[in-house]
């Protein structure tokens, strides 16, 4: 399923011109009526990191059709432009769903080049339901507490335990929430951002996301064309296979790019000393989850846990040296301490990470189908598992609350569009959480678009991370709507930025670890 970027045989550049588009088509489901101007009050709530950050509040209907009925509240934030011309608002989001975009806006102002973010207001949000945003979602506090039943269900009293584990969650959202759920999607969210670009007095919005953040970004593009000035999309989702097949094709992913994990192990032997052989370091690994199965390390880290802790490498290399000391003292020192600390630093849910979870949950599971029999979740994880066992049972009870959830599903959203200006699409060959074919089908999708592909790139979330020649493409659109253009599957092609080193070079990207912390997992 992982194809690769054609090589560039060279590029063009056009611009993204100013146009009037047609209304969304008229099946697109609209709003009762159009949103209402609030007036946003900002005020400084700057931190150490990002000291010209303001904050807003803005209200919102809870169901976009009845927008005179309950409303909520959305937490929003600001870098103000400084330059004496505006281009407008530019829209963050992190993706998730359930991540917070509030911290975001500080990011993309400060990383940005000065002269590029100066003519932006650059606006982050917390979702509904996420964070700041009120009311905030919490549908079973400590729903990950370690250390809970295998993964892979060997036997029936393992998968029965894990269902029970998921059917609670679902419940427990059901019976918290029911007057919420119906509301808690991409399509409302959609509109939220619809109301955000009102009531900051703008025709139009630019949009940058991140991961779920491209699809959401995409459906506002198809549900309000006319009002998307550009459009950045970093790490896209297959919108062909929201949800249940985008998790399947990114077991697959996963697997590979935890394997590529171990060569890079196997690599530096003469540092991790666990053999120059990926395929026998993969047998030691493996059997350290085992043994962790049969005794949690210092009481919080089983089988389960131990891969939450490596799946974040998956999302980026930047990780991997602390993944691999973990892994060496376990195996050869019998120290599990190091394991615990990569645990409690990579995996281990909080507060935050509850709230972010139930906003996971309520989005996904009400977007789209999900088969309600769970003999097709056995057979289907069953399948992939044995090509795939790295994360693919892991991934099935990390969704598996959507077989029971207490709202019936929507549709997905086409998101085919060829009335937008020209948008800049980013993704990574070797991207796990977000495979390179979604990509490519968006690519396809939006009429028009270009496509630069991070060749040999497995990280999630690419752009403003330090690899100057995808930034470079980033700052040219922001500036004056620039796009390359070439012959092949890619429109640009950058060479991907070399795996970090032992200890030293750990966190060498300052950029890459903050963007990644902000995106989190799974999104």
């Amino acid at each position: 399923m992982r194809k690769r970027a054609a090589v560039l045989c060279g590029v063009s550049v056009v611009v993204a011109g100013s146009f009037t588009a047609l209304p969304a088509d008229a099946s697109t489901p609209r709003t009762a009526d159009a949103p209402q101007a609030a007036k946003l009050t900002w005020k400084s709530c700057g931190t150490t990191n990002y000291p010209t950050l303001q904050c807003a509040s803005l209200k919102v209907p809870l169901d976009h059709h009845h927008p005179h009925g309950r409303q909520i509240t959305l937490a929003l934030s600001r870098v103000p432009h400084t330059a004496k011309k505006s281009q407008g608002p530019l829209l963050v989001n992190p993706g998730g769903p359930g991540g917070s975009g509030l911290t975001l806006a500080g990011f993309v102002a400060g990383s940005l080049p000065k002269e590029v973010a100066a003519q932006y207001d650059v606006i982050g949000f917390d979702p509904r339901g996420v964070g700041k945003s009120k009311p905030a979602l919490d549908c079973k506090p400590g729903y990950f507490n370690p250390v809970r039943p295998d993964s892979v269900p060997s036997t029936w009293a393992i998968e029965k335990a894990n269902l029970k584990r998921a059917k609670s969650f679902a419940q427990a959202c059901g019976k918290k929430y029911a007057d919420v759920l119906p509301y808690i999607n991409t399509v409302q969210a959609v509109r939220d951002m619809d109301s955000i670009r009102a009531a900051l007095g703008a025709k139009k919005i630019n949009y940058f996301g991140y991961s779920y953040g491209t699809y959401l970004g995409a459906v506002y593009a198809k549900l309000f064309p006319e009002r998307v000035r550009r459009l950045v999309l970093d790490s896209i989702v297959d919108p062909t296979g929201v949800w249940y097949d985008d998790n399947l094709a990114q077991d697959y992913a996963f697997n590979d790019r935890h394997r590529a994990f171990l060569a890079w192990v196997a690599k530096y032997d003469s540092t991790y000393k666990l053999g120059t052989d990926p395929e026998k370091i993969e047998a030691k690994w493996y059997a350290m989850r085992a043994a962790l199965a049969k005794t949690p390390a210092g009481g919080k880290v089983g089988a389960s846990e131990l891969e939450d802790t490596f799946i974040p490498g998956g999302y980026y290399n930047g990780y991997w040296p602390y993944l691999a000391e973990a892994f060496a003292a376990y195996v050869n020192d019998k120290n599990s301490d190091p394991l615990v600390e990569a645990y409690e630093n990579f995996a281990a849910v909080d507060a935050s990470g509850d709230n972010g979870y139930s906003i996971y949950t309520s989005v996904q599971c009400r977007d789209a189908d999900w088969p309600r029999d769970w003999s097709q979740w056995r057979n289907d994880n069953w399948a992939v598992y044995e090509k795939a066992p790295f994360m693919t049972w892991n991934n099935a009870w990390y969704n598996a609350p959507c077989a029971f959830w207490p709202t019936n599903s929507l549709r997905p959203v086409n998101v085919a569009n060829a009335k937008l200006p020209p948008a800049l699409l980013f993704q990574a060959t070797d991207d796990a959480a977000t495979p390179y074919e979604g990509g490519v089908t968006v690519h396809r999708l939006l009429r028009g678009s270009s496509l630069v592909v991070e060749q040999g790139g497995g990280n999630h979330g690419i752009t403003l991370s330090g690899n100057a020649c995808l930034d470079k493409y980033l700052a040219a659109y922001l500036t004056d709507g620039t796009v390359p253009r070439g012959g092949g599957e890619a429109d640009a092609v950058c060479a991907t930025l070399p795996d970090p080193e032992p200890l030293s070079s750990a966190s060498a990207s300052a950029r890459g670890s903050t963007l990644h912390g902000m995106l989190g997992f799974r999104g």
